[in-house]
């Protein structure tokens, strides 16, 4: 099956952190990638205006996306200002539309931050709409819906510091040098956070989290991931028939 896979999420570095090792994979795999954000993280600068660190994020995550062989879009909505509205649900559901994807991964639907629950909101909506004949937005509609997976949270645990068990893990131990040259483009980010949150393990962060989830499937590296499977959403886990032996359900 060459899929068309959509990667969708809140900010530039979102899906570096936590999917671009099942991107790399589905890649190989022969599927075609695209990875959108719904901002260009025009709030994480502690010395740029906005625009100035928009057109830097989002060549930053043009960047990465090259280096994965994927398209970047961005829908160029605001950090921080991410809601679940009329304009927000056809914006995010045009450009599922648009891309006619088979597999859609986006964000926990609970994190630490409300951009990323507020996304992966959205593009649940946006997913079950695109058989929706009568929305208000030109791109056309199509079904089936396509397959839905949430990421991890960050760090695996929701705003109360609860553990949020993947429903599976994909190994990505073959891919984690690739997924560390494409989160390292994200320079500006890495930067900030040593400013904002007074930490300078940008990358270090993401290999022990990456760790962390390989060692609970007696793995070097693995991502963690939950299928939507609500009423109207695909059953099969269509990661399992594309990645084999690198996909590993949680029994």
């Amino acid at each position: 099956m060459a899929a068309t896979v959509l990667g969708i999420f809140s900010h530039p570095d979102d899906a570096e952190f936590l999917c671009t090792g099942t991107l790399a994979l589905l890649k190989n795999a022969g599927c075609t990638i695209h990875v959108v954000t719904l901002a260009p993280g025009d709030k994480g600068t502690a010395i740029h205006s906005s625009e100035k660190i928009s057109r830097i994020r989002k060549k930053e995550g043009a960047d990465a996306a090259r280096l994965l062989g994927a398209e970047y879009h961005c829908l160029d909505f605001e950090d921080v200002y991410i809601v679940y509205d009329r304009d927000s649900i056809n914006k995010t559901t045009a450009i599922i539309r648009k891309i006619r994807p088979d597999i859609v991964i986006t964000a926990s639907p609970n994190d630490y931050m409300i951009d990323h629950e507020i996304t992966s909101m959205l593009v649940q909506t946006a997913c079950f709409a695109t058989g929706i004949k009568n929305m208000e937005i030109p791109e056309k509609h199509f079904e089936p819906v396509p397959y839905l997976y949430y990421s991890d949270p960050m760090e695996g645990k929701d705003k109360f510091g609860n553990p949020v068990i993947p429903g599976l893990y994909i190994d990505i131990r073959s891919e984690i040098e690739l997924k560390e040259k494409i989160l390292a483009c994200h320079d500006s980010q890495r930067n900030w956070l040593l400013t904002h949150h007074k930490m300078d393990e940008y990358i270090l962060s993401m290999k022990r989290f990456g760790e962390q989830r390989g060692q609970e499937i007696n793995r070097n590296y693995a991502e963690g991931f939950r299928q939507h499977l609500g009423h109207g959403f695909p059953q099969k886990n269509i990661l399992k028939e594309l990645l084999g032996d690198h996909c590993i359900v949680n029994l």
